[in-house]
């Protein structure tokens, strides 16, 4: 009996997908308040990359007296650090769901393997070719956008926000961040997508048919300049340095999290921590869907959204068709 449900995936969550209530009308307070509870708490990727923000300011961050002035010591601090953090999250995801298999294929999307090897990747491996572009590219570049802006706030140029002054906007700025992320993602990809720029930029990142935890920050330099330079609205909007650490932590290694193939992490027979979407699993398999994410449902507007039915499928494939001059 047909369930609706694509063919061809190991695994696939409940269907249609559903994007997040903020936008809908008339507004639905309860379904929004539950929305925000469940993509923030208890255990979440948003709430344990807060923790690391942190934890990264008042022990492995230089005071801002420090950052007035660029200088070599302080910089390689930083970007020790975030190398130190993109291996942990990115090299631990990968450890235990693809080397040692501690989950074996539950709740993950795609049925096939990595792939060992391939002429389309520089190093001539995907996992290898994926380190080399996350950690030589893009914790540089992580870094060189953390400088700046650390640098910009020590010296008055970007506007500094307090616990002291504004605790109400302190605290709303973590939880306003992931939807920017949302705004601006949507946009940058579907820029990355016109094909001048997918052929020479983003068809890196779509080497990547099925994904692993390296595939995330796996990207061109110029991409890595354009998907980080998100950060860059606090030059506008005040940020608290935590802020600035959380914003591109989130963007870096939430990169990670999501391309992991997997849904979560079973913990006792329960998914007790969301990981990868179904909606951006299917977006690195059939290309012409799902630029963005989903706290902003701007694929529902724009008629690019893949809900992960049946239905949706024959919508996506006549839409790529019509993209493809087919």
């Amino acid at each position: 009996m047909d369930d609706g449900k694509l063919k061809g995936w190991n695994h696939t969550p409940n269907v249609p997908i559903n994007v997040s209530p903020l936008f809908t009308w008339p507004l639905r307070p309860l379904e929004i308040l539950a929305w925000f509870w469940n993509s923030w708490f208890l255990i979440t990727e948003k709430l344990i990359i807060v923790g690391i923000a942190f934890i990264s300011f008042y022990w492995f961050q230089p005071p801002l007296e420090e950052t007035k002035t660029l200088a070599f010591g302080w910089i390689v601090q930083m970007y020790i650090r975030n190398m130190i953090l993109m291996s942990v999250v990115a090299g631990g995801l990968h450890l235990y769901f693809y080397t040692f298999t501690k989950q074996g294929k539950d709740l993950r999307y795609d049925p096939r393997p990595l792939m060992k090897n391939g002429r389309q990747f520089t190093l001539g491996g995907q996992i290898r070719d994926n380190m080399f572009w996350t950690l030589i590219s893009g914790v540089t570049i992580w870094t060189i956008y953390e400088v700046l802006m650390f640098w910009a706030i020590s010296n008055g140029y970007a506007p500094m926000l307090t616990w002291a002054a504004h605790p109400i906007w302190f605290v709303l700025m973590f939880f306003l961040i992931p939807i920017w992320e949302s705004f601006y993602f949507y946009w940058i990809h579907r820029f990355l997508h016109i094909p001048f720029f997918y052929k020479h930029v983003h068809s890196l990142h779509h080497r990547n048919i099925n994904v692993g935890p390296w595939s995330g920050l796996s990207m061109h330099p110029v991409e890595h300049f354009i998907f980080l330079g998100s950060v860059l609205i606090h030059w506008l909007v005040a940020a608290h340095p935590v802020h600035i650490l959380y914003h591109l932590q989130y963007y870096a290694l939430t990169a990670a999290t999501t391309h992991t193939g997997f849904e979560g992490l079973v913990v006792k027979d329960q998914n007790r921590l969301a990981l990868g979407t179904f909606h951006h699993q299917m977006h690195h398999r059939y290309f012409e869907c799902n630029y963005g994410s989903l706290e902003i449902p701007w694929d529902k507007f724009f008629g690019s959204f893949h809900d992960g039915t049946n239905e949706a499928d024959v919508r996506m494939k006549e839409r790529r068709r019509k993209i493809m001059g087919n």
